[in-house]
């Protein structure tokens, strides 16, 4: 099935420790994502729903496979904890399809390790099914994110606030590399593990930068652009990961770990939806400093590498996380622009025009996804009553309007504007009432809303009316308030 290259688990074994999945009752497979696994390269000849439930929960390790838990550290909500590492996860191996990238094939959920740290280290059906609908739906919208290779139920029950059903989640990433690896390292005081790992990075994310005076200045720099610009995304749709901690940054620059995540509906730029974030410390408008301070442990990491003069090295460091607040407010203005319609080189004019309109989507509670998508329409010459009524006060709405229709008007024809709009401004997310109308039937052991959802997702773009209920904002009864870890 799968043909292995293992780079990690040719790392010293203090990278890793080896894991061994936990024995499942009676797997059944909930779904499979056949696309995906033919980009893998996958050979899935000969095999059945019954044989890919066994392997991707665990029960059949395939040949070639060197199932490991990585090691990692972490600040959590702020707080150093020095060692965390896979507690519920572990990597089957890494497979290189014909287009030469490296992949991760995870699972999540698959039992304890040796950093569970007294968990049991199995996953609820809720977050298994949370995380596959969260992350195709990212990769439909083209956000760099780990994939869902596949969800199988494991027949066992998990102990959460109240006893629910078992599942594990087959995970795709680019590597499941962190800050926090490196700060497991760095606290170690074991300097050549830092440098093991820098080398190693470079050599599978950023080969580039081995051609460079400063190799790991050049890697922290290109991991810190990769995140500025992957963090103005997540603000382009509305999204708010809820536990940006740094053993949640991937190096690669993906979106990882799909725990309490969420989707604004109206929009509110101090939003909170995670149950663990307390004081708001991730809100949907902290993400970008967040993702710096985040970048700043890694360069604490880095400094003895990246110059033997520990000033220059300190100059270096403070170069890059300048670099990302110039980087992420270049890809945050080009972002929101293009949702705007706006053509031709930015200004300031069109920061205060973007700037203005979430203004008044906040006053007036307007939803995120469809006012943008409304706007589209009315680009191409649509009433302006449908997009007006979703705010609540009309307040400064008209002069708005004015400015908006006086910038788009320049170079461009209507239906063009309208066009480019379309492309960029989704009509469906993964709406946070939803994903929890999918969970609460497939505990019940109705996925038929879960593959209907799954499915939708796949065109983001596309105003199927057979989905249209899908698009609508939740009623004050639906409205999702809060979204747990699974944990």
């Amino acid at each position: 099935m799968f043909s292995f290259d293992n780079s990690y688990a040719r790392l010293p074994e203090v990278f890793h420790r080896p894991a061994k999945p936990a024995a499942a009752r009676a797997p059944r497979l909930i779904r499979f994502n056949h696309d995906l696994a033919h980009r893998l390269g996958l050979n899935l000849a000969g095999v059945d729903e019954a044989r890919l439930a066994q392997v991707f929960a665990g029960q059949v390790i395939p040949l070639g496979a060197e199932p490991l838990a990585q090691a990692y550290a972490g600040h959590q909500f702020g707080q150093f904890n020095p060692q965390l590492g896979d507690g519920r996860a572990l990597l089957l191996g890494e497979v290189v399809p014909g287009q030469g990238q490296r992949f991760d094939i995870q699972l999540k959920g698959s039992g304890p390790t040796a950093f569970s740290r007294r968990g049991d280290g199995m996953a609820a059906l809720g977050p298994v099914l949370r995380e596959y609908i969260v992350s195709e739906a990212f990769a439909a919208l083209g956000v760099p994110a780990t994939r869902a290779l596949a969800a199988v139920s494991t027949g066992e029950q998990v102990v959460r606030e109240t006893m629910m059903p078992g599942a594990v989640f087959t995970r795709v990433a680019a590597s499941h590399i962190r800050v926090g690896t490196f700060q497991f390292f760095a606290a170690e005081g074991d300097a050549e593990a830092v440098k093991t790992l820098a080398d190693y990075v470079i050599d599978r994310h950023y080969p580039e930068a081995r051609a460079t005076d400063r190799p790991y200045a050049t890697m922290l720099s290109l991991i810190s652009e990769r995140q500025a610009k992957l963090v103005a995304r997540w603000l382009s749709i509305g999204f708010i990961h809820g536990v940006m901690n740094t053993d949640n940054m991937a190096v690669s620059g993906e979106t990882i770990d799909f725990g309490p995540c969420a989707f604004l509906d109206e929009y509110d730029p101090r939003k909170v939806f995670s149950s663990i974030d307390q004081r708001g410390r991730y809100a949907y408008s902290n993400q970008p400093g967040i993702a710096q301070w985040n970048i700043a442990r890694l360069a604490e990491c880095l400094l003895p590498l990246m110059d033997p003069d520990e000033d220059r090295a300190v100059e270096a460091a403070n170069g890059v996380l300048k670099d990302f607040g110039e980087v992420f407010q270049a890809e945050w203005l080009t972002l929101f622009g293009q949702k705007l319609g706006l053509s031709g080189e930015a200004s300031e004019g069109d920061r205060a025009l973007i700037s203005d309109l979430l203004e008044l989507m906040h006053k007036g509670e307007a939803d995120f996804t469809l006012t943008f998508r409304a706007l589209g329409k009315l680009a191409g010459g649509a009433d302006a009553a449908p997009f007006v009524a979703l705010f609540s006060s009309r307040n400064g709405l008209d002069d708005w309007l004015a400015r908006w229709r006086a910038r788009i008007s320049e170079g461009r024809a209507p239906s063009e504007v309208q066009a480019a709009m379309k492309m960029v401004n989704p009509a469906l997310i993964a709406r946070n009432h939803r994903i929890e109308e999918a969970i609460a039937a497939a505990v019940y052991g109705d996925f038929s809303f879960f593959h209907r959802l799954v499915d939708a997702l796949a065109t983001p773009y596309v105003e199927d009316p057979e989905t249209g209920y899908l698009r609508v904002p939740p009623a004050p009864d639906e409205r999702v308030t809060r979204t747990f870890c699974g944990t």
